[in-house]
């Protein structure tokens, strides 16, 4: 009885060998599979910022439709989601659920006129205009 006992005891359990190759796998697999997980997170944020910039252009489209003219800047996006009680023919709020999206980085969008062109503009992770690579400006 008491050499099964010490028998159990010494193949019960792991080895400090075993434990480090499973830590060195870990390791392995940490190091390999979460910078292609961080792109692909920074993708799909770019995606969405690009699908809100969609939407948001759908809903200035149907705004001008409805009222005769686009937003002025004075009014920005705002205006999509709040009648201020002077605008003929406003019948929004023109987003779902009545607020307006940020962008992929929880940044508000920037909306601008350049003539009858309306521009909106999301900055890019850095939030900060210019940049290259995630930092680059979206706009729609």
């Amino acid at each position: 009885m008491r050499f099964r006992s010490r028998r159990t005891r010494a193949t019960s359990g792991f080895s400090l060998i075993e434990m480090l190759v499973a830590v060195a796998i870990v390791g392995l697999l940490v190091g390999l599979v979460g910078p292609a997980a961080m792109r692909q997170l920074q993708g799909s944020r770019v995606n969405t910022t690009e699908a809100q910039i969609s939407q948001l252009r759908a809903a200035v489209d149907i705004f001008a439709i409805e009222t005769g003219r686009v937003p002025n800047e004075a009014e920005g996006l705002n205006v999509l989601v709040a009648d201020n009680g002077a605008i003929p023919g406003w019948n929004g709020p023109y987003v779902r659920d009545g607020k307006l999206p940020v962008d992929g980085w929880g940044n508000p969008f920037i909306y601008t006129l350049e003539g009858d062109q309306v521009q909106i503009m999301s900055l890019g992770a850095d939030g900060q205009p210019g940049g290259t690579g995630r930092n680059a400006d979206i706009t729609g």
